[in-house]
């Protein structure tokens, strides 16, 4: 009976200290205008195509390095959190499968959809990327390099990666992120205009 008591009593205390960590998040959380993206049809005046490319990926890297991305891109085994891309808390880790460590997996607190009145995201398939696809701390020209990389994709060519940026939900929850969370620049229809364009100029990168 004792240790049912203190079992309650530790949830409690987690649960109000979620309470408190999502209130503070939205306290710090700056009030910015969603980033606005250049059409890709913008980029056509620009005659030498190599540059044109990488100019299409450039405007497109606004999406792939803003937190809402980034976030879910880790170099360590621990998501961040926030616009200003905080260590996830509670403690979390990837997890052999990208999607937490048995007895503390994502589902535990991430559900099919964002709920609000917790500030908790949601999405059916929350979860990290691969280890192989982690963007923090890459420049844009090493994360153009990796989106090249079958190898590093898992086995994904371009005309994969261009479907997957315009299909996949997880990726689309990023112009939908929730209450209190500033979403990716421009629209989804935006980011995948920009990086087809990319993909038909020959996919040149920036300089690493």
């Amino acid at each position: 009976m004792r240790g049912s008591f203190l079992w309650v009593a530790l949830c409690v205390g987690a649960a109000g200290a979620l309470a408190m960590l999502v209130l503070y998040d939205r306290e710090i959380s700056p009030a910015f205008s969603q980033e606005a993206l250049r059409p890709a049809n913008s980029f056509a005046r620009i005659t030498d195509v190599r540059t044109r490319s990488i100019a299409l990926f450039v405007e497109a890297g606004k999406v792939l390095q803003h937190p809402r991305c980034v976030n879910c891109h880790p170099s360590t085994e621990r998501p961040r959190q926030t616009d200003s891309r905080r260590l996830h808390l509670p403690l979390v880790v990837r997890g052999a499968d990208g999607h937490g460590a048995p007895g503390m997996r994502c589902t535990t607190c991430h559900h099919s959809d964002n709920f609000d009145s917790a500030g908790i995201p949601g999405n059916e398939h929350w979860g990290l990327a691969p280890q192989s696809m982690a963007w923090e701390g890459r420049s844009l020209g090493q994360i153009c390099e990796q989106l090249k990389d079958p190898a590093r994709t898992g086995n994904r060519d371009l005309a994969a990666i261009l479907k997957h940026v315009v299909t996949d939900s997880l990726v689309l929850w990023a112009w939908s992120p929730g209450r209190g969370r500033n979403p990716a620049p421009g629209t989804n229809a935006q980011f995948g205009e920009l990086l087809r364009g990319w993909a038909e100029s020959g996919a040149h990168c920036p300089t690493p």
